[in-house]
């Protein structure tokens, strides 16, 4: 499948599932999550990315007067972000795009966030790739998701159900980003897993370019 298809049938997926999204979101929150996306937002600083910002749901989260660009694949996704932020008076840059190919020069945000997206994403090592590549040298990520659980009986159960979740919405059960952040060369510097571990909360760090060597 090309990036084409692949962007094409997620758009599919999103305009399916758009109306229902907040109420099964809200569910995950409230067994999940658990404030876990107040406290993610809380640490947002300067220009903040927010990857996949669906709905909108972490808006309400962030720090009044936040500099806050969000992107998403999802036409049907976007429109409801737009109407949450008109209605909490959030002032935000809402646009379309893809977070495999952010459409931003390097270095341009302070922090980016990403929440409960990665699993949804098909490439999520090209996306974490690019949330490196748009952060500026001391930046910082933060990162919450759903992963695989270190408890085996749940571990079992993803495995049961990765197939179904696929199938019907690209979600996969099984991954841990944790790797990918350090693979893409964040230093990560706080990590949480709780909910029988299927929650991660990652916050990481983009080090700071390192002096060129003084000449001989």
């Amino acid at each position: 499948m090309t990036a084409r298809d692949q962007d094409l049938r997620t758009q599919k997926i999103w305009a399916r599932d758009a109306p229902h999204y907040d109420g099964w979101m809200r569910r995950i929150d409230r067994h999940l999550l658990r404030g876990g996306r107040a406290r993610l937002c809380a640490r947002a600083h300067g220009r903040v990315l927010e990857v996949a910002v669906g709905t909108g749901l972490n808006l309400p989260h962030y720090p009044k007067g936040t500099d806050l660009t969000g992107i998403d694949l999802s036409p049907d996704m976007l429109a409801r972000a737009r109407v949450r932020a008109a209605d909490l008076g959030v002032d935000a840059i809402l646009s379309e795009a893809s977070a495999t190919r952010l459409p931003f020069p390097d270095g341009s945000f302070d922090t980016v966030v990403c929440a409960l997206a990665l699993c949804c994403i098909p490439d999520d090592r090209s996306a974490v790739a690019e949330m490196h590549r748009v952060l500026a040298p001391g930046g910082t990520l933060l990162l919450i998701d759903h992963v695989i659980s270190h408890r085996f009986a749940v571990r079992t159960l993803q495995r049961a159900i990765e197939p179904v979740m696929m199938k019907l919405a690209d979600d996969h059960q099984l991954r841990r980003p944790l790797h990918l952040v350090r693979e893409a060369g964040f230093k990560v510097v706080e990590r949480e897993r709780y909910s029988f571990g299927v929650i991660e909360r990652l916050v990481a760090v983009k080090p700071e370019l390192e002096p060129d060597p003084e000449p001989e």
